[in-house]
């Protein structure tokens, strides 16, 4: 007659009697090790950021306390139609114009690139900053809203400008975007501005105008 432990030997079977007792799940797996953040891409490219998350949070909300270079359609006097007419003399005179520059970034609004005079004002803001730390979380604001890769409005900039960029990015300036700057306006100049034109916007304008000159007359 079989022993009670040659009876559990059995009627686990042969394979299961001969296997060492199972550990338990604190055993079996080891502990997991702490996940790592993913790199968050700043104006070096790498993951060691430098970004002060409070400060910059702090900027912001002084930042909203401030006049913006380009006020919202609604608050923009209405534009007079030698004004309007002007606009299509030159683009500097466009881009002079509170309000050439409100109707033009309506119109970039409408074909997906606003972030093209979005971002030359913001460097236009950055050039009249005279303060050295207002300066730098500018100009790191700048590069992570459009420059930087990761961000869903990055202008469109080729490498030898984008390469300067991230080196000034290491003792930002009030001047670290110029050459970016002037790319980007060139490209809006070259190929929004005619565009804009000859929209249905910017004719409805000239039309706007004309009808309140004939009714003051």
């Amino acid at each position: 007659m079989p022993t009670p432990h040659e009876a559990e030997k059995q009627h686990r079977g042969p394979e299961e009697a001969g296997q060492p007792p199972s550990m338990s799940s604190h055993e079996a797996a080891p502990p997991a090790s702490p996940r790592r953040n993913p790199c968050c891409l700043c104006w070096c490219c790498c993951c060691s950021c430098s970004w002060n998350e409070e400060r910059r949070r702090a900027w912001r909300a002084s930042r909203e306390g401030r006049p913006q270079p380009l006020p919202s359609c609604e608050v923009c006097a209405t534009p007079s139609p030698e004004e309007v007419q002007s606009w299509a003399q030159s683009f500097d005179k466009l881009m002079h114009s509170p309000a050439g520059r409100s109707a033009f970034r309506a119109f970039l609004r409408t074909e997906y690139s606003e972030e093209n005079m979005l971002f030359w004002l913001a460097c236009e803001e950055l050039k009249a900053e005279a303060n050295r730390h207002a300066v730098d979380e500018k100009a790191r604001l700048i590069y992570e809203d459009y420059v930087s890769i990761l961000s869903p409005k990055e202008v469109s900039l080729d490498s030898r400008v984008r390469e300067g960029i991230n080196k000034k990015m290491q003792e930002p300036s009030a001047h670290t975007f110029d050459d970016a700057q002037l790319q980007i306006y060139t490209l809006m100049h070259r190929d929004s501005y005619p565009r804009f034109l000859s929209s249905p916007a910017y004719r409805a304008l000239l039309l706007q105008g004309g009808s309140r000159s004939s009714t003051e007359a």
